[in-house]
């Protein structure tokens, strides 16, 4: 009897070594899921506060690009506009020009015209290419007009010719 109790002090012991042991690795295992979730907690604040910043970053770059897309939309718009412009100046100026010739039958206007549209083919240019103001040319003199002054190239003194009637 004897050895049967020792047998069951050493097996009671054995059974509650292991126990404890086994609730000691329990303990330890929850112990370590407690810690684990509140470090996981932590980390993904700042993972979150990542995932924002990046979405803002992207919704900004998507309206920098939208930005970027309305602007040269507009200057190609602009483009546009500006070339149907120059288009209608010039057919208002061509317009002008026949009417003038057709109409106005001053023998000096279309002296003139006829001058300029040679020297015009002379140095390449076309009737539509501007032609800058000559009122820069140099002068012998600082007090003499400019070539666009109003009276430049007219004489002082009256002449006596005869100036002819419109037509009617």
């Amino acid at each position: 009897m004897v050895a049967d109790h020792a047998r069951n002090q050493i097996n009671s012991r054995g059974i509650m070594s292991t126990i404890m042991i086994v609730a000691i690795a329990i303990g330890i295992l929850i112990a370590g899921l407690v810690a684990g979730y509140f470090i996981g907690r932590s980390g993904s604040a700042g993972g979150l506060q990542q995932r924002r910043l990046e979405q803002q970053i992207d919704e900004l770059r998507s309206e920098y690009t939208r930005y970027q897309a309305q602007v040269n939309e507009h200057f190609v718009e602009s483009a546009h506009m500006l070339r149907r412009f120059n288009d209608a100046y010039r057919d208002i100026n061509r317009h002008m020009a026949r009417g003038a010739s057709r109409l106005c039958h001053d023998e000096d206007w279309t002296d003139e015209f006829a001058l300029e549209s040679n020297a015009q083919a002379r140095l390449g240019r076309s009737a539509d290419d501007p032609e800058p103001p000559r009122d820069y040319a140099p002068k012998a003199d600082p007090e003499e007009k400019g070539t666009l002054a109003e009276d430049y190239g007219l004489d002082n003194e009256p002449e006596d010719t005869e100036q002819t009637p419109p037509r009617q």
